[in-house]
């Protein structure tokens, strides 16, 4: 246990929302199916990293978003009891409403100003249909919203890189561009465990990460291996 000035360091919470994109044009070619894989197959790793570091508690939870937006898993739940019900697609593509959503549950309370950067994960392969900018003006009015590691990954050559950038508002992180089930895994295994580990270690508490404007310092991005036969999206 890591010790402080006036002794241990107690648990921190540290909320992991996946924002998944379940729109009709994610029922296409398996995009709904590879998602719904990788995730359970990442849980287990994203459990071992946990362990590993008995000073964050990791919190999971999920929203969904196609006509409109609601929570998959609406309670923060423990990755060691997290468990993932299958996502299945139709619709539209309300990401606007999708990060209000989110934003809402950023707010204080119910989050803690003790808490660890929350990391928010938005997955999608298409456009938004609904107020973008608005959605992401009520997540960033949020401090959490603000201070919150954002990855965005891209499924197929559809999704909207401009939104997804201006979700991630990080020059020096790009969206992850998966372009078969092969690289979404990696994708998510990546972040489910080194971004998850990064943000859940004593580093990202430490005020020359604050300093560097970064909450989170994020790990090397896992090459994507380029365009391959693999792709089908």
């Amino acid at each position: 246990m890591s010790m402080r000035p006036g002794g241990e360091l107690a648990t921190r919470p540290l909320h992991f929302i996946w924002i998944a994109d379940c729109s009709g044009s994610m029922a296409v070619d398996g995009k709904i199916q590879s998602l719904n894989t990788a995730i359970k197959e990442a849980i287990p790793h994203m459990q071992e990293v946990a362990d590993e570091n008995p000073n964050a508690q990791v919190l999971v939870r999920a929203v969904k978003f196609s006509d409109g937006a609601q929570w998959h898993v609406s309670q923060p739940t423990d990755i060691v009891d997290f468990k993932w019900d299958d996502l299945t697609a139709g619709g539209v593509t309300a990401m606007g409403m999708a990060l209000g959503i989110v934003a809402d549950q950023l707010k204080i309370p119910p989050m803690t100003d003790r808490a660890l950067p929350p990391v928010l994960v938005l997955i999608s392969d298409g456009q938004p249909t609904d107020d973008f900018a608005g959605g992401l003006q009520a997540l960033m009015n949020e401090p959490w919203g603000r201070k919150s590691v954002r990855i965005a990954i891209a499924i197929g050559e559809d999704a909207d890189q401009e939104v997804l950038k201006k979700f991630i508002a990080n020059p020096e992180l790009k969206p992850l561009q998966a372009n078969s089930p092969e690289s979404l895994t990696k994708y998510i295994r990546w972040v489910s465990t080194a971004v998850l580990k990064s943000a859940s270690s004593p580093a990202s508490q430490s005020a020359a990460a604050a300093a560097s404007g970064l909450n989170v310092p994020i790990p090397v991005v896992p090459d994507s291996g380029g365009s391959s036969a693999d792709d089908v999206w």
